[in-house]
């Protein structure tokens, strides 16, 4: 009886500690245990184009920031993170809005990339970005082999110095398959510039962008 009373007590204690948990400490605690069972899948190199993908809330707005960079040839919505079988739009399980960047490594490069991603976004909000709430809106960057993995790392342990307290939100995972969105998505800032949200939360955040890394930016007499 003494026993089985102190088992109930650990259940209890354990689940409350789970229960007490910060979003972000269970991001990172998934994260530690994909970087340990996950092996990640490397893409080809088509016609000297790499690809690369990112996850930092709505992709409408992800899509039309790397779209904008000089050495992007495409960027593409779609969804990656979970383990969901042929995810879509209303129902993506555990996976987040994520770009697939398609990039000449001649002329920008992954650690640029990776740059514009975090310069691009609130690293510090969990589960969301600006006022995308939800798991489907978290950051992840995802590494395809060690070299990429060390550049995250790198620069993620220089952000978290500067934050003083505060960490980086972002998820580092291990890239296993990206499933494209539906075509409506594809494009949308660019198809759809009057929509509400793109004037209200795309632009913006596209502009600010533009502002930090016109260095980047493929026309830069527009971009002024």
């Amino acid at each position: 009886m003494k026993d089985i009373k102190i088992l109930i007590i650990c259940l209890f204690f354990f689940s409350f500690q789970s229960a007490c948990q910060s979003p972000n400490q269970k991001n990172k605690e998934a994260e530690t245990i994909a970087q340990k069972e996950q092996i990640p899948v490397q893409t080809e190199t088509v016609n000297g184009l790499k690809k690369a993908y990112f996850a930092s809330g709505c992709f409408w707005c992800v899509e039309a920031i790397y779209e904008n960079l000089i050495g992007v040839e495409e960027a593409i919505s779609g969804y990656s993170g979970g383990k969901l079988q042929n995810p879509t739009y209303e129902n993506h399980g555990k996976h987040a809005e994520t770009i697939e960047v398609i990039y000449n490594p001649e002329i920008i490069s992954f650690s640029q990339l990776v740059d514009v991603y975090f310069g691009s976004q609130n690293i510090t909000q969990v589960n969301s970005q600006g006022p995308d709430r939800g798991y489907s809106y978290r950051s992840i960057i995802f590494y395809q082999n060690k070299a990429e993995k060390e550049i995250i790392d790198k620069k993620i342990a220089v952000l978290n110095k500067q934050l003083g307290g505060s960490e980086v939100a972002a998820q580092v995972l291990p890239f296993q398959k990206f499933w494209v969105a539906e075509s409506y998505h594809q494009d949308y800032e660019k198809n759809n510039p009057e929509v509400p949200y793109i004037q209200s939360v795309s632009m913006p955040r596209i502009n600010k962008f533009k502002q930090k890394f016109p260095e980047l930016l493929k026309d830069v007499e527009n971009h002024k």
